[in-house]
């Protein structure tokens, strides 16, 4: 039987101070390892057609990182934003995102900004089986059906039908009722989502099609549409197009002079100021859908108090000086992820999603919670008929008189102006 030699206080002294060396190098490693900040990767439009779009949704984010970095961080981490410009070209997008998952190593991934451009994001969340918040997509996930897939657009759960439903919810109660309609719409992604639909809701309601339309979305000379619509005499005109199409459009519809009882539905670009103060008096007895606008009918806790931060932000970087439509969506897209990776209490993509599909979420734009396929499980779009503008000033358009919202009936403050002609 062997005995152990005893050990000197040398030795002892020596082993001490390893231990204690070993034990502080853990320690070092875990508080590295702690203070690594948690990366959020997307792309977005920050050149291109919606770059003016791209550039306010980026500032809402900024705003909402500043704000938890200033409390902390998300799980005691700070949030670091790493993302690109897709140019607002959905053939980058693909590349994009690749890159942000294998290069960049994100934790967290967004969407782009817009249906056109989340559509090529999707196969390569799906491959990688990630998480991913969507900023203003319509119908994306009907043909993907990701349990991933969350989106912050207020469209309810079927997104690709509510701009036609709200539309035609106020057609139908005209007097006269309509008899005929007229679609026309964008030969891309939101252009085909929305007139896809009018075309199924306008059978339904037994309507007859005097004129369909889909255009390229390189189109600039919207006269000879705009001829065809009035040729074709519709009671009603349903329209579905990106903001520089809107413009085009609306313009030739007032140097031509449209007689019809009811325009618009979907035409993008009214929700924003630069195109709103460009247009002034030529969008007046038009109907847009708007996601916010200032109504003593539509009040939500930090709603007032974020468009007052953003707008103080938005003066000196040239962004979107109202702020109404894209930003405190955006914002409120960042606080669903940012309270989902709290309660989730790690960043498993699985477990997140799951927390996602069941929590209700408090944001500057209400309640939130998502119905299974990853839209608000109620919708509330409103559409709006613009009203009494008056030249082509800004400060009108903060105020609630331009924007007499026509629906949902339970936010109602006026009834629709009819007929529709600009002479």
């Amino acid at each position: 039987m062997f005995k152990s030699k005893p050990m000197s206080s040398g030795a002892r002294l020596r082993r001490l101070k390893f231990a204690a060396a070993a034990l502080l190098g853990l320690a070092y490693a875990t508080s590295a390892q702690a203070a690594d900040p948690i990366k959020i990767g997307f792309s977005m439009a920050l050149s291109g057609g919606l770059a003016a779009n791209g550039k306010a949704a980026l500032l809402a984010i900024q705003m909402w990182a500043e704000k938890v970095n200033e409390k902390g961080g998300l799980l005691g981490r700070p949030v670091q934003l790493i993302h690109y410009d897709d140019q607002t070209n959905p053939s980058t997008v693909p590349g994009i995102y690749t890159k942000l998952i294998d290069v960049d190593k994100v934790d967290i991934v967004v969407s782009p900004y817009g249906t056109n451009l989340i559509a090529p994001a999707m196969p390569i969340v799906m491959q990688k089986q990630l998480t991913m918040m969507s900023l203003f997509g319509v119908g994306v996930n009907e043909k993907f059906k990701y349990d991933g897939y969350f989106q912050i657009m207020p469209m309810g759960p079927k997104s690709n039908e509510t701009i036609s439903e709200a539309f035609f919810d106020v057609a139908m109660k005209l007097n006269p009722v309509p008899k005929t309609v007229a679609i026309v719409g964008a030969d891309a992604e939101f252009g085909k989502i929305n007139t896809d639909a009018a075309r199924i809701l306008v059978k339904k309601l037994g309507l007859k099609i005097v004129y369909d339309r889909s255009y390229p979305p390189a189109t600039v000379d919207f006269a000879p549409i705009v001829r065809a619509l009035q040729a074709s005499q519709p009671d009603v005109v349903f329209l579905a197009s990106y903001p520089t199409d809107t413009v085009g459009i609306v313009r030739s519809i007032n140097e031509i002079g449209l007689k019809t009882q009811l325009i618009g539905g979907g035409p993008v670009g009214l929700q924003f100021a630069a195109i709103k103060t460009q247009l002034g008096p030529l969008i007046n007895n038009m109907l847009g859908y708007e996601l916010y606008v200032p109504a003593p009918s539509i009040k939500f806790p930090g709603i007032d108090d974020f468009i007052q931060a953003y707008q103080a932000k938005a003066s000196s970087q040239g962004v979107d000086p109202l702020g109404f439509y894209l930003p405190p969506f955006v914002y409120a897209a960042m606080e669903v992820v940012g309270q989902a990776v709290e309660k989730n209490k790690s960043l498993d993509q699985k477990t997140l999603a799951k927390t996602m599909h069941e929590m209700t979420f408090k944001t500057v734009v209400g309640d939130v919670k998502f119905a299974p396929n990853g839209e608000w499980a109620q919708p509330r779009v409103l559409m709006v008929q613009y009203r009494g503008v008056s030249g082509n000033g800004l400060d009108q358009f903060r105020k609630p008189d331009p924007y007499v919202i026509l629906y949902p009936p339970a936010l109602k403050t006026g009834e629709p102006a009819t007929p529709f002609e600009k002479k």
